[in-house]
């Protein structure tokens, strides 16, 4: 049976949330679809160029926030583009280690540069426009590889963990709003201290 490249990537898809990133294999795909594994070298010359194209599937797909809205202010930009990174990682298991370690794709400069010059427009060189979006490109990656590899809620760790800060009055304290917040909130924040470092550094 031929099979094309859609179909190997939603067959991909599908099995990265069934079994993980580590347990995905061509083999795997190849039984999945019915053919022969040399069948998708045709497409991916390997699993490092299968992952990237997964990657730009998982933000073709859920990824919406891309671009600046007429008159949006570009703190509001960055929070919303980050948020709907995040929320594109999110929606397939072990997402952000998908994305680990790719580069853009050269279809999407066209997005990248409307970014930028939204940035540049706003007072931002290119530079730091650049800047800005790697270093929360990089936060909401690291935030979602956190949360994607975290025990689950209520854990024996996470028990054993509380119980023992309870000797730590401000330990405590502090982590007992660590899990209210949760990971969304804690990703909220840390995206409120690099805007507003971002809006310090361009107001210097």
């Amino acid at each position: 049976m031929k099979v094309d490249r859609r179909r190997i990537l939603d067959t991909a898809l599908e099995l990265l949330n069934e079994v993980g990133v580590d347990a995905l294999s061509t083999r795997a795909i190849a039984q999945r679809l019915g053919v022969q594994q040399p069948a998708l070298y045709w497409h991916f010359k390997n699993k490092r160029a299968l992952l990237e194209a997964m990657n730009g599937e998982i933000l073709a797909r859920a990824h919406e926030a891309r671009v600046p809205r007429e008159g949006e202010a570009w703190q509001d930009f960055v929070r919303r583009n980050a948020r709907s990174f995040r929320a594109a990682l999110l929606s397939y298991r072990d997402g952000a280690r998908v994305h680990a370690g790719t580069e853009a794709d050269p279809g999407d400069l066209a997005h990248v540069e409307a970014q930028a010059r939204f940035l540049v427009q706003a007072g931002f060189t290119p530079a730091a426009a650049m800047q800005t979006f790697v270093a929360v490109s990089r936060y909401v990656v690291g935030c979602v590889l956190e949360e994607q590899a975290s025990p689950i809620e209520g854990s024996i760790q996470q028990t054993q963990l509380d119980e023992a800060a309870q000797a730590y009055p401000v330990l405590a304290e502090g982590i007992a709003h660590y899990r209210d917040v949760g990971h969304a909130g804690l990703f909220e924040r840390g995206l409120d201290l690099m805007v507003r470092g971002a809006e310090a550094e361009l107001s210097a």
